[in-house]
């Protein structure tokens, strides 16, 4: 050990609702915002038509194709600050906030060549003409500003890792206030500026992500917000430790693709299959459905955060005490959206509901599917919460598996085969829905349980700067 790991102070950790709320609170803004992005491109399009809210909310789901892998990667940047903040290794943690930044920047690259291949991509799916123009327009606008999502997230979850959310927190609700702003300006034409509809919501998210990033990123680089000691001397950045945070967060970024992807297809593959007014009312019920486990999600990110923060302080025994507090939570958040759905549900689609006749049909439908939602509530926030401390523990390439088994072995093909090949209506797809989340719910239960993640170690020992 070195003289300055010597003199490292683990931070002293007890699990309590307040400490839990405190963190949670901000987070849940946080993701909040995020979502308010997209529910209003959705919102703020829908009297275009459905042709133009189907390709939005189906756009951004297909954008989530393309974003949702390096998000993932970053997300383990949260693990790692929290267990070097826990641990008292301030100027450790913030390297890995750099790292996060250099995969957000490769996946730049990589959303320009993406950009280029689009019209025959959406093209290849088989949505209707209209749909698939509308679609790869939103799409290419939105991913030349790829990136800089990729590096909010990344930040975000440095600074969460610290316990600091409220920084990112500000960002989001920044990014949320311009995104809204800039939609109007852009989608119907004020302030002189061209009315470019499902064009214009994209181009206002695009620049309210990057106008967001880079206000969070001058934050970093000026050291706002960290602890002092964490700017202390030259940052020297080490090959090793990318590699490590890349060995982890590649399986964290593909624990998420894998269940992405096959929603994707089952959205492509399943709901499409159904006509654009389920499309577009299934997309339309989901983003409402985002919003309303979001703050589950934080609370969730929360509990992972003072997992991370307890492992890193070598207080493991502090960890289930942690994960169970989570849960209650989560669970009891989650019951009381349910019971709003069971009253509410028809009166929360009619902001997405589109004018002229098929208005009733997108409402009856739209309705029924969040009053079935219930059905898998309770499990997701089961799932949300194990998912994400099994993650903070480093626990990420079981989770991976888990989910891509579950997903495409049985999710894809029941749903698929219940619907379209045997012609089973909606009540089939909330089955296959409910179904899978339970089982993910089960799995990661026993996973938790059987203490694997004990055995880890996700920060390591210090590794020598090169």
């Amino acid at each position: 050990m070195t003289d300055a790991a010597a003199h490292l102070v683990p931070v002293e950790q007890t699990p309590s609702l307040r400490r839990l709320l405190d963190l949670a609170w901000p987070i849940i803004i946080s993701r909040s915002a995020q979502v308010v992005v997209s529910v209003s491109d959705a919102a703020m399009v829908s009297h275009l038509g459905q042709d133009s809210l189907a390709a939005t909310t189906t756009g951004g789901l297909n954008l989530m194709a393309f974003f949702i892998l390096p998000m993932g990667v970053v997300f383990i940047v949260s693990s790692f600050a929290s267990q070097l903040y826990g641990r008292g290794d301030h100027a450790g943690a913030r390297r890995y906030g750099y790292y996060g930044l250099a995969v957000a920047a490769m996946a730049q690259l990589l959303y320009f060549a993406g950009a280029l291949v689009m019209p025959r991509a959406v093209a290849a799916i088989g949505y209707t003409p209209a749909v698939a123009t509308l679609m790869q327009q939103w799409l290419t606008v939105r991913l030349c500003t790829g990136g800089a999502a990729i590096g909010l997230e990344a930040l975000g979850n440095y600074y969460g890792g610290l316990g600091n959310p409220r920084l990112p927190m500000a960002t989001q609700v920044l990014c949320m206030v311009l995104n809204v702003a800039l939609n109007w300006v852009f989608i119907s034409g004020h302030l002189g500026a061209p009315a470019l509809g499902v064009v214009g919501s994209a181009l206002g998210s695009a620049l309210a992500t990057l106008t967001a990033f880079l206000v969070l990123l001058g934050c970093f680089l000026a050291g706002i917000g960290e602890h002092p000691s964490a700017r202390q001397g030259k940052a020297q950045l080490r090959l090793a430790e990318l590699v490590r945070m890349l060995r982890f967060g590649i399986p964290s970024g593909l624990n998420w693709f894998v269940e992405f992807g096959a929603f994707s297809l089952f959205i492509n593959l399943v709901i499409n299959g159904l006509g654009t007014t389920t499309l577009a009312g299934f997309m339309a019920s989901m983003e409402v459905n985002q919003v309303a486990a979001m703050p589950a999600f934080g609370l969730t990110s929360a509990g992972a955060i003072l997992v991370g923060q307890a492992i890193g302080a070598k207080n493991v025994d502090q960890v289930p005490k942690t994960v169970k507090l989570t849960a209650l939570v989560a669970c009891g958040w989650m019951g009381f959206v349910g019971l709003v759905y069971l009253v509410f549900a028809r009166y929360c689609m009619l902001p997405f509901a589109p004018p002229g006749p098929e208005r009733e049909a997108f409402l009856d439908i739209t309705a029924q599917l969040l009053t079935l939602s219930i059905t898998w509530q309770m499990f997701d926030a089961t799932v949300m919460t194990l998912a994400e401390a099994l993650r903070a523990a480093g626990d990420t390439a079981f989770t991976a598996w888990v989910r891509g088994i579950v997903a495409w072995c049985v999710f894809v093909p029941g749903s698929f085969i219940s619907v379209r090949v045997l012609g089973g209506g909606i009540g089939w797809v909330v089955f296959w829905l409910t179904g899978y989340i339970a089982i993910m719910a089960f799995v990661l239960f026993l996973r938790f349980r059987s203490g694997a993640w004990r055995k880890l170690d996700l920060a390591g020992t210090e590794i020598p700067a090169i």
